[in-house]
């Protein structure tokens, strides 16, 4: 392949100028990401290794090497690890993070400029921070195995770049900057030591640099040999300590320490927001370090998401995406597994069947959900905070894991009719506070709190003065299909079948009242339910209503708005169904309606006002009417009359 020069694509290099201008405050980072790149690079090789060792070519001897070059200005980060060829360096150099280029820059318009930088890692942009300090970056590998043929990659963050195909005996990659003027401190001895020390001390390969002292020539007696002058003597020395920091003792490690490690694993830019560290024993030893995010990433929700811990066996590199260790509703934890009984040369499918590792998954899970349990009680602001994060993805659990049912309703969180905007409540705390004649818990779901706060539904509980859970992620019409009791007490939708909060001495009074109210509106009720009959299943009177003039509810088991609303943003198919119609007895819509019928039973503003109700109820449950053209020219024509 000869020499050929391309061009970034606009959104790339817009991205690639954030990078190096402002993303990064701290440009001490473009070295750790670099150092992080090449540890990768030596875990997968090693871990491919296992079916074919022709990758290792004989070197083994695992290492990252910088290299400054005061002369020529230039730092070099060299590894023998795994490489890439002509077509990986394309993929994956080439392009700045090809599969998230448009939704990062999307968030960088939708945040402040301060709050960018937690957005940068979450998009694998790590490599191009080095441009910040370097104003030409080269890139030369050789993939394992290969031939000879290697890969040469050079920019100037320019717009542009230029690929090649180049010899190159060793495997590996080594990545040469060279350094703007006013960042050659990056070629300083003590600086390079301390940001090594700093963010890449728990990288388990040795980082080792070439160190070069003066010294007085010695006799056979150890002591200086007087007039000799100096030499220079040159040693590789290693800058970090290698000790895995999941290894270490819990109280040997610092704050710092997990913030740096964190970092490294998941390349989120904040410290997480809690960490748990610990060892099992027994019928499965391992040793875990998970971290629970502060801020959830911008894919949480993708399919093409890297999911998973990564897994060690006996400190060797498994797998940096073990998905077998951690159910899906828990896929934002980050951390490392280090197992001491699993095979070496373990596989997918053996991680997939294996019993040790569903033992693993079993203890990890229930550390997680035990942390954020001593959480909601010790510092209940923090934990909201977290749930406002992570909530919607840790209700999935309620539809999946069945096991943990009762730990995770007791971590679920609502909103309420008796809460503040942005404030939660717990299942236990709204069973502590029903009233003593409340015998169900009342929920309704819907887009918004906003939305559902002007529904109809709610006239009768706020009359009553009973507290209704505002459900309003899509997740949580799955969610009460399993989450259908807590403490023996059934949870009920507002918006489904029947409702009845009366006591027995009400019942019988609204019975009367219903029965008089069906005799005096029979004929107009049965007018309504023809005229509507293919819109609606029944039309009848309400037991929700105390102000609005109708609504519509689903049966106790049938879809109803919010359910068909998800279905069909999901491109499903929705079935057919009709729901039912309340009416309010009490509303003068209905006594004016009567009266009309009263004087003429075929009168056509009977169907109109019919129409009317159907849509009315229809936008207060946030749906859109079929016909607003007319649903306008109906109101306006209204409104004429009531002026004259």
């Amino acid at each position: 392949m000869s020499k050929t020069t391309k061009q970034f694509q606009t959104e790339v290099q817009q991205l690639l100028d954030l990078v190096i201008h402002s993303l990064y405050s701290n440009k001490d980072i473009f070295l750790r990401e670099l150092i992080s790149n090449a540890s990768d690079a030596i875990d997968k090789v090693r871990f491919e290794a296992h079916s074919d060792e022709s990758l290792l070519e004989g070197n083994s001897d695992w290492k990252v090497k910088v290299i400054p070059d005061k002369t020529a200005g230039t730092l070099v980060i060299r590894d023998n690890g795994i490489g890439m060829n002509i077509a990986e360096v394309e993929e994956n150099i080439g392009t700045i993070a090809r599969s998230g280029t448009k939704a990062f820059m999307q968030s960088l318009k939708d945040k402040a400029s301060s709050n960018n930088p937690e957005l940068i890692g979450q998009f694998g942009v790590g490599f191009y921070a080095s441009f910040m300090v370097a104003d030409k970056v080269v890139l030369e590998t050789r993939k394992g195995g290969a031939s000879t043929d290697g890969c040469r990659w050079e920019s100037n963050g320019d717009g542009s770049y230029t690929i090649e195909e180049c010899s190159r005996e060793q495997r590996g990659t080594e990545i040469t900057l060279y350094l703007k003027d006013e960042f050659k401190e990056y070629l300083d001895e003590w600086k390079i030591r301390s940001i090594v020390k700093k963010y890449s001390d728990y990288i388990q390969y040795p980082v080792v640099m070439d160190i070069t002292r003066s010294e007085t020539p010695k006799g056979v007696d150890g002591e200086e040999i007087d007039g000799a002058g100096t030499i220079e003597k040159t040693e590789e020395q290693t800058l970090n300590s290698m000790k895995a920091i999941w290894a270490r003792a819990k109280n040997e490690v610092t704050e710092e320490e997990h913030n740096e490690f964190y970092k490294h694993i998941s390349h989120d830019y904040d410290a997480p927001f809690r960490t748990i560290h610990f060892s099992a024993e027994g019928t499965s030893e391992f040793k875990a370090l998970l971290y629970l995010p502060a801020k959830k990433p911008f894919d949480l929700f993708t399919n093409d998401r890297k999911k998973g811990l990564q897994l060690y066996v006996r400190r060797v590199f498994i797998s940096d995406k073990c998905e077998e260790l951690i159910p899906d509703y828990l896929r934002f934890v980050k951390g490392v597994v280090d197992s001491s009984d699993l095979p070496l040369n373990v596989s997918r499918e053996i991680l997939q069947e294996d019993v040790q590792i569903k033992r693993i998954q079993k203890s990890l899970v229930g550390k997680v959900l035990s942390t954020l349990t001593e959480v909601k009680e010790q510092n209940f602001a923090d934990y909201v905070a977290f749930w406002k994060e992570f909530g919607q993805v840790v209700k999935e659990g309620l539809h999946f894991d069945y096991a943990n049912k009762e730990k995770l309703q007791e971590l679920v969180l609502f909103e309420s009719t008796t809460s503040e905007a942005g404030s939660f409540v717990s299942l236990k705390d709204y069973v502590s506070r029903m009233p003593e004649n409340q015998k169900e818990i009342y929920y309704i779901t819907g887009s918004s709190r906003e939305t559902l706060e002007q529904s109809p539904h709610l006239e009768v509980f706020r009359a009553k003065g009973f507290e209704v859970l505002f459900l309003t992620d899509p997740v949580d019409e799955w969610v009460v299909q399993s989450l259908t009791e807590y403490q023996e007490k059934q949870l009920k939708a507002v918006d489904r079948g029947d409702i009845s909060l009366d006591s027995e001495e009400e019942k019988q009074e609204k019975e009367k009242k219903r029965e008089e109210a069906q005799k005096e509106f029979s004929d107009l009720i049965s007018l309504i339910g023809n005229h509507l009959k293919e819109k609606v299943k029944e039309v009848r009177f309400s037991n929700r209503l105390t102000d609005s003039a109708c609504c519509l509810v689903a049966d106790e088991y049938g879809m109803n708005a919010n359910m068909e609303r998800i279905m069909k943003a999901m491109n499903q198919t929705v079935p057919d169904s009709k729901r039912i119609l309340e009416l309010n007895p009490d509303h003068a819509i209905l006594k004016t309606m009567a009266a009309i019928h009263q004087k003429d039973a075929t009168a056509s503003a009977l169907a109109d006002y019919a129409d009317l109700l159907y849509d009315q109820a229809l936008l207060t449950e946030g749906s859109t009417i079929k016909d607003p053209l007319r649903f306008t020219k109906l109101v306006s024509e209204l409104m004429v009359k009531a002026a004259q």
